[in-house]
């Protein structure tokens, strides 16, 4: 679940300078697949042309953004459809936060776009929105307890697996990064498998929420994953986005209440929360050294799971309706939307309209027929 479980072996880790790899990489696999019987429908990694992408995302229309990171150099993501009718994801980065080229081979992916001054990366769309959003911006109902649980599990999944291929560095792990597919299963986004920019930076989140040892030395190490994931795990058991330390001192007077979510009014047993809160204080140990490895998260989150035989979708209150993009209409469809006559009039002029006897109406005073 969550990462990519695909035929990833053959390529070179991350962690290591990778060697210079020819675009077609046959079978990837796009964000979110983990299920066996489902990689005959993930298509081969491809390099795609700009203009693809370009129609792809109606011009890369602001009504199509997923979501945008970054303040000084923001990179967008858009949900869109290829020309095979596939709902893709689309990050297209700013100039400042260009990835090393190489990086684009790294990851199993749908393709990748390097045109002149443009540098985008296709995944395969989440639409169901990310873990921030079912945590922190909710509207209908909060995300439930075994729900939680789920997520955590998931990722502990996703990490594991990145691990088996050499993929140990996860950059910038958070609520964000989560994401929540058409069964509403949660999947780990793609691009965190990669730095976020060209000098090597990988976290874009708040200091505060950075781990100890990449402000002490600017490097991330696997166990810099382990503290990230603890801060996920606060957020799964607060609903709030809050600071470690703050946390930590909650932990330490072993005062639950006031770190657990009010909106899930109890809606839990305390032993599996009290163990959901341990696991996050051990992630969050200052010193790496000191902190679990994947292995260890898999087991103590295992446990928890009590509504396994229950679809993701229907725990969370998700219908399974296809996803729709918006239309995005012509000048000309605008104003027929808003039975505009008189700018459709204008339209028609600007495109050399005749009227019936063969005259063009040039005057703009001369109204056409309307059967």
């Amino acid at each position: 679940m969550g990462c990519f479980q695909s035929k990833t072996a053959h390529l070179a880790s991350p962690d290591k300078e990778a060697p210079e790899a020819k675009p077609d990489l046959g079978e990837g696999e796009g964000e979110g697949e983990g299920e066996e019987g489902e990689e005959e429908q993930v298509p081969a990694f491809k390099e795609f042309v700009l203009a693809d992408l370009r129609a792809a995302t109606n011009g890369f229309s602001s009504e199509l953004i997923v979501s945008e990171s970054g303040d000084k150099a923001p990179n967008v993501v858009y949900r869109g459809r290829l020309k095979n009718n596939r709902l893709v994801a689309i990050k297209r980065f700013s100039r400042q936060s260009w990835p090393d080229p190489h990086q684009f081979r790294l990851v199993n992916l749908i393709g990748c776009c390097a045109e002149g001054d443009e540098r985008l990366l296709v995944a395969q769309y989440m639409p169901n929105d990310t873990l921030s959003k079912h945590l922190f911006h909710w509207d209908k109902q909060p995300l439930p307890w075994e729900m939680r649980v789920r997520v955590a599990y998931y990722i502990a999944q996703a990490l594991d697996h990145c691990n088996s291929q050499n993929r140990k560095l996860y950059h910038d792990l958070n609520a964000y990064r989560v994401l929540f597919d058409e069964d509403g299963d949660p999947r780990l986004s793609s691009f965190g498998l990669m730095k976020n920019s060209r000098d090597g930076k990988s976290y874009s989140t708040n200091l505060a929420y950075t781990p100890p040892e990449f402000l002490r030395t600017g490097r991330v190490i696997p166990e810099s994953v382990i503290y990230s994931y603890g801060t996920v795990l606060l957020d799964l058991l607060s609903g709030k986005h809050i600071p470690p330390s703050h946390a930590l001192d909650v932990i330490r007077g072993k005062n639950l209440l006031l770190l657990m979510d009010s909106s899930l009014e109890g809606q839990y047993a305390n032993e599996d929360a009290t163990q959901l809160v341990e696991l996050a204080s051990k992630c969050l140990q200052y010193e790496a050294k000191d902190r679990p490895d994947v292995k260890f998260l898999l087991s103590a989150v295992a446990p928890l799971q009590k509504q396994t035989e229950v679809a993701s979708h229907v725990l969370m209150g998700l219908s399974k309706a296809p996803v729709v993009l918006p239309t995005m209409l012509s000048s000309l469809g605008k104003a027929c939307a808003r039975m505009d006559l008189t700018a459709v009039h204008d339209i028609l002029l600007k495109t050399g309209y005749k009227d019936e006897e063969g005259a063009e109406n040039e005057n703009g005073h001369n109204k056409f027929k309307i059967c």
